[in-house]
């Protein structure tokens, strides 16, 4: 059997189900657009998009960004899928004297409690989340929000 048409039929079970399904070109398509903001706000970013399992569905290097930023993108974009928050709702409680505090040791240490990482929905329903790096935490918090809205739009 094609693997392109294995492909399909799982998506479409998974859809008959009531679940969302984050693809590879829904990713690209979001990545492209978080790369044309960045580019226009001067930030060189590294841009991760995960699914509901918080597992990678495509990563995108651009020119100069940090090296460090490639795994903060990626635990954003994994800290949001696996926690279903964004993180910097996450940052909120996991302060001092907060009901989450000390989660970011956790997890192997890839919980991350900054802005930059944001739940992606289709139809209300979750389908992955997006981690941006690069930027200052405002930002990165602010690309990570446009994707969110943008993806959300129908990307």
């Amino acid at each position: 059997m094609d693997e392109q048409l294995i492909c399909r039929a799982v998506e479409q079970a998974v859809r008959e189900a009531g679940m969302a399904v984050m693809t590879l070109e829904k990713a690209k398509r979001l990545i492209d657009k978080v790369e044309k903001k960045a580019e226009e706000m001067g930030v060189r970013a590294i841009i991760a998009v995960a699914n509901t399992a918080a597992r990678p569905v495509a990563v995108h290097c651009m020119d100069n960004a940090y090296i460090a930023s490639f795994d903060i993108a990626l635990n954003k974009a994994y800290t949001s899928a696996g926690l279903k928050m964004s993180t910097a709702k996450l940052s909120e409680l996991a302060g001092p004297g907060q009901p989450l505090y000390g989660i970011q040791h956790t997890n192997e240490g890839k919980i991350v409690i900054f802005g930059g990482g944001e739940v992606l929905k289709i139809n209300g329903k979750i389908a992955g989340a997006l981690g941006v790096s690069g930027g200052t935490l405002e930002q990165d918090t602010f690309l990570a929000a446009y994707g969110k809205e943008v993806f959300e739009q129908g990307v």
